[in-house]
């Protein structure tokens, strides 16, 4: 498995100059680096005006590695190419490196680059990338891995020090400014000289390419092992060191590498309404930074979200009154961590009574409320203490508990609402005090435990009776001025008490249902199942030429081809697949197929937009100007691993990518509209990845025209 590191973006608010004179002092050896033993200088190029200067060393490196490894391996020191080219005139340097040392059984590669920070030509920025490709090693793969990463990581740690510590020796010796590259002086050349100028000029250029004197590179760096590709983006895509400590927090080097690449990823399939970066955090916080797991749940949560609208929720959707008046729980100001403080007194609760008021999808919407409210909340309070604020601290008041809240569809409830906000809030939950527990309780706990984290888990404090008074108790974590009157405080609460809900406000299991299926089935968006050889269509008719078809979709599952076509007649009534034809059924989705099989591609039907392929995962906004009135047709096929054509043996990456759609079954989720060309002027290119930036959806509340997340 390939080991990849991307850092974040170091700044020095020192010129760049100065910074490549304090990183010349590395070499040839460096004392901060105890295992840089030493450096030898291979071959060196400067230009004739000093501008390139590209220079390559052979550094030697004493790795800290079991003697026994070492014997097995028979050698003492592992080599090391490092070539720097510096562009003076760009004012760049890019370091290129890679093994010399056991290059057939071990591939390491990285790729560092100085330049002059975009918005103050006065400071420096840094960014470096690697990879680790460990073929085998005498059955010590695993070992080497660890001792690599282990190596690589402190390294890291220490290039920002290091460089800092030359600026420093540098200051003490009095030199605190270099003066930049200037182009030498024209002497004119005479007549009898003109022409050998030229030939050197000539000679010059073939031995050095223009692209690589651009780039700062030798005609023989352009032959150099092929190195980790720097981050591509602008500026405002990238992250900051000093933003994510701000931000985030402290994070471990490998940490940071992981958010940025999950980052990265989340930008290239759904740049426009990415997460927050904390929220991003979370999901690789859960997954203990594995980026795969990462990327998996909350790929499932970004679709979720977009279905049901869950950005929006806080601005169109108002509680019931029943929910106001008898839901006892509400936030109230915050920790002495600065975390945002939800009391929630569930023993003076009726869950019953709101169950049967109100139906379990409404209890769970109001809870969804609550969530979002605690993002905006450790988003406001990151801004009023100074330091990172991700989760919420929830205090539980169990007086009053008893067997009445263990009604078995109250408990049902408890136990959605747990795996919903188990599965789309994951870290946001700092702290949970769980205060008066009664006998009962351990019979509550019994049946919600299992649903709940094992992190999760290990944030809950459970104090029986009046033991939240004594040390260790309630004092510890909340600041006494802020206690709620009710746990014997000073602080008034504006918590509601709760209390029993009239059942004059029941309503029976048919109103309930109904409202349930209303709530959830308040969506723009449907779902579709796409098979191998049934692909998913549907007809747009259009009246008026230049009208505009737009469309919004997301792959859920599998890869996809999406096409549009346009034919003078109507299709047959839609045939939705059935048993018969694939013997399974979508459930999650229809299928319905409308081009008929005897249909002829530019005879009876032909295809207005070329073929766009959609990977897993994948976001896609675009539109279409009709040239011609008639039926157009969406359709998104399942889309087929072509064959190697060198060989008739499939590929191994081909194997994998078909075993990863189970049955050959694809899932979309789509939302399209027809708009007249008036009302429309993003004058956006016909498909657009992952840039929600234009769909107009027209939401019974009246959304606005941008698709946004609200977390972006």
């Amino acid at each position: 498995m390939v080991q990849k590191y991307q850092s974040p973006v170091r700044v020095y608010k020192y010129p760049f100059e100065l910074i490549m004179a304090a990183y010349e002092r590395r070499f040839p050896t460096c004392p901060l680096i105890p295992m840089f033993v030493g450096s030898d200088t291979v071959n060196e190029f400067k230009s004739e005006d000093g501008a390139i200067h590209v220079i390559e060393r052979r550094c030697k490196l004493d790795v800290d590695a079991p003697r026994l490894l070492k014997k097995i391996a028979g050698v003492d020191y592992v080599y090391f190419v490092q070539k720097n080219s510096l562009n003076s005139r760009e004012r760049t340097l890019h370091i290129e490196a890679h093994n010399e040392t056991f290059s057939n059984r071990v591939i390491i590669n990285e790729h560092c680059c100085y330049t002059v920070h975009p918005e103050n030509e006065d400071w420096t920025c840094f960014e470096q990338s690697a990879s680790l490709d460990i073929k085998s090693f005498f059955g010590f793969e695993s070992t080497v891995e660890k001792i690599a990463m282990k190596q690589y990581t402190s390294n890291i740690k220490k290039g920002k020090e290091i460089i800092e510590y030359y600026l420093r020796q540098l200051e003490e010796e009095g030199i605190t400014f270099v003066p930049r590259w200037t182009p030498p002086s024209i002497t004119p050349c005479s007549e009898t000289s003109l022409s050998s100028c030229k030939k050197q000029a000539a000679s010059m250029a073939v031995v050095i390419p223009d692209a690589a004197l651009k780039e700062g590179l030798s005609g023989d760096a352009l032959s150099s092992p092929s190195a980790p590709e720097p981050v591509v983006g602008t500026p405002d895509d990238k992250l900051d060191a000093d933003y994510i400590k701000r931000y985030l927090g402290d994070l471990t080097p490998l940490q940071e590498s992981c958010l940025i690449r999950l980052r990265q990823w989340l930008q290239e399939t759904h740049k426009g309404k990415i997460p927050k970066d904390e929220h991003i955090l979370r999901f690789l916080r859960a997954r203990d930074f594995n980026i795969d797991k990462a990327r998996e749940i909350m790929c499932q949560s970004l679709t979720w979200r977009k279905q049901h609208q869950v950005d929006y929720i806080l601005e169109t959707w108002t509680p019931p009154q029943v929910l106001q008046d008898y839901y006892a729980g509400g936030w109230h100001h915050h920790d002495k961590d600065g975390r945002p403080l939800y009391v929630l007194r569930l023993g003076q609760m009726d869950t019953k009574g709101l169950v049967r008021a109100l139906g379990e999808e409404a209890l769970l919407r109001y809870v969804l409320s609550i969530n979002e409210e605690g993002l905006r909340r450790c988003e406001e309070n990151t801004k009023v203490f100074g330091r990172p604020i991700s989760s919420w601290t929830c205090l539980v008041d169990l007086e009053g508990l008893n067997m009445r809240h263990l009604w078995r569809p109250g408990v049902k409830a408890l136990l959605r609402i747990i795996e919903v906000v188990e599965a789309n809030y994951p870290e946001t939950l700092g702290r949970l005090l769980i205060l008066r527990a009664p006998r009962v309780f351990p019979v509550l706990w019994t049946l919600v435990s299992p649903f709940i984290d094992d992190n999760t888990r290990r944030k809950f404090l459970i104090y029986a009776g009046n033991d939240y008074q004594g040390p260790g108790g309630l004092l510890d974590y909340i600041d006494k001025e802020i206690i709620p009157d009710f746990l014997s405080g000073e602080c008034m609460c504006e918590v509601p008490e709760g209390g029993l809900v009239p059942k004059s406000l029941y309503r029976t299991a048919e109103e309930l249902e109904n409202e349930d299926l209303k709530l959830w089935t308040e969506t723009i968006y449907q779902s579709a199942s796409v098979f191998k050889g049934a692909p998913h269509e549907i007809l747009i008719q259009i009246v008026d030429a230049s009208s505009v078809i737009t469309w919004d979709f997301d792959v859920c599952k599998g890869d996809i081809v999406f096409n549009i076509y346009h034919s003078k007649r109507s299709p047959q009534p839609a045939k939705k697949d059935s048993l018969g034809a694939h013997s399974i059924t979508s459930p999650g989705g229809n299928n319905v197929q409308l081009i008929d099989k005897v249909w002829q591609l530019g005879r009876d039907y032909s295809m207005v937009e070329s073929p766009l392929i959609c990977k897993e995962g994948e976001s896609v906004q675009g539109s279409h100007v009709t040239r011609w009135p008639g039926f157009y047709i969406l359709q998104w096929k399942f889309h087929s691993m072509p064959a190697c054509a060198a060989s008739s043996l499939p590929r191994v990456d081909d194997v994998l990518a078909s075993l990863q759609v189970s049955s050959h079954k694809c899932k979309v989720m789509y939302y399209t509209e027809v708009i007249g060309s008036e009302d429309f002027r993003c004058g956006r290119s016909p498909h657009s990845r992952c840039c929600g930036r234009w769909s107009l959806l027209s939401l019974s509340f009246s959304l606005s025209l941008c698709l946004r997340w609200r977390f972006c």
